[in-house]
């Protein structure tokens, strides 16, 4: 009896520990209800890789937090549309879209509906063969608690924090908090985080001032934005550009969903890159023509108003 009771205090003082890691963060999710980060956990992350500046130096991180009366509404509905559909009816996790990444086919997902749970009961052997695409369904409160708190590895734990972390994020803040810090701390670039810091370097304007195609290139660079952004080999951003626009013009198109970035060391630029003096333009993207499948372009930089990337000095807020 005594051996049972010493194994049922070490069974719940494990049980114990694994809650207080799930939950435990700081500073507490109620601290962003008033406050800017001054450094997030993937800003902090060590990752060796090679820099795609052209001076070969590491960038200097590049980060200016705006209230998101200053980002256009614009960004913000192209980035709904890339990365969560959902974003206005979930409640940090949208069951739906991680249903319809294994395989279900329903329009609904109704635990009491018979039909809903026989059709999910039937994909649900596939989670473990499927992974990759439920990584792929990760809401945009999900993606702010990994930016703000997590590491980007992969694995089930870190997956289940990022989980619970999103959950309170949506309980202490509330979905304006939720998008004005994401909106404001998510990785477009190397170094470069926020739609203000983004768009002053890639385009020379505030992020209020994005036109639509602008707005839509800074929401296509997601979720890879190391490998395919706006001044960067941008032929994979421009192929999910071309499809969010379709989305905002009132297209019924499907904006596939992406596996999150992979934290590997970046390619060497090629001789194609911009150089500081070039100039080089490209139009809006053909909202009417077929869209091909994501290219591995090596494409140059490109910039909608014709001036070349200049980057800009940016501090941490306090």
């Amino acid at each position: 009896m005594r051996l049972i009771r010493r194994l049922l205090l070490i069974l719940a003082s494990l049980v114990g520990l694994v809650v207080l890691w799930l939950f435990a963060v700081w500073p507490p999710p109620s601290w962003y209800r008033t406050h800017w980060p001054r450094e997030t956990a993937f800003m902090a992350r060590p990752i060796a890789r090679p820099s795609s500046s052209r001076s070969g130096a590491p960038p200097r991180r590049q980060y200016r937090p705006v209230p998101l009366d200053s980002i256009t509404p614009r960004l913000q509905d192209a980035v709904i549309i890339g990365e969560d559909n959902n974003f206005f009816s979930h409640h940090g996790i949208d069951y739906l879209a991680l249903a319809h990444a294994l395989g279900y086919r329903r329009t609904t997902l109704d635990w009491g509906n018979q039909r809903d749970r026989r059709e999910l009961m039937a994909v649900l052997p596939q989670a473990w063969a499927r992974r990759d695409r439920l990584r792929g369904a990760s809401t945009i409160s999900q993606q702010l608690a990994k930016n703000l708190y997590l590491s980007p590895t992969r694995n089930p734990l870190r997956k289940l924090k990022e989980a619970v972390i999103a959950w309170r994020l949506e309980s202490a803040l509330g979905k304006h908090r939720i998008m004005e810090l994401y909106l404001n701390v998510v990785e477009l670039g190397d170094g470069v985080f926020g739609a203000e810091a983004a768009s002053q370097l890639y385009f020379n304007r505030s992020a209020v001032e994005l036109s639509t195609e602008q707005a839509a290139a800074l929401a296509g660079a997601l979720p890879f934005p190391l490998r395919s952004n706006p001044g960067y080999r941008p032929g994979r951003m421009r192929w999910r550009q071309n499809l969010i626009l379709r989305r905002l013009r009132g297209e019924d198109v499907e904006v596939p969903k992406v596996e999150e970035e992979d934290p590997q060391p970046l390619p060497a630029l090629d001789s194609a890159a911009v150089t500081p003096d070039s100039t080089i333009l490209y139009p809006s993207p053909d909202t009417t023509a077929p869209v091909p499948g994501p290219p591995d372009s090596t494409t140059p930089p490109v910039d909608s108003t014709g001036a070349p990337p200049t980057p800009i000095d940016s501090s941490p807020a306090p």
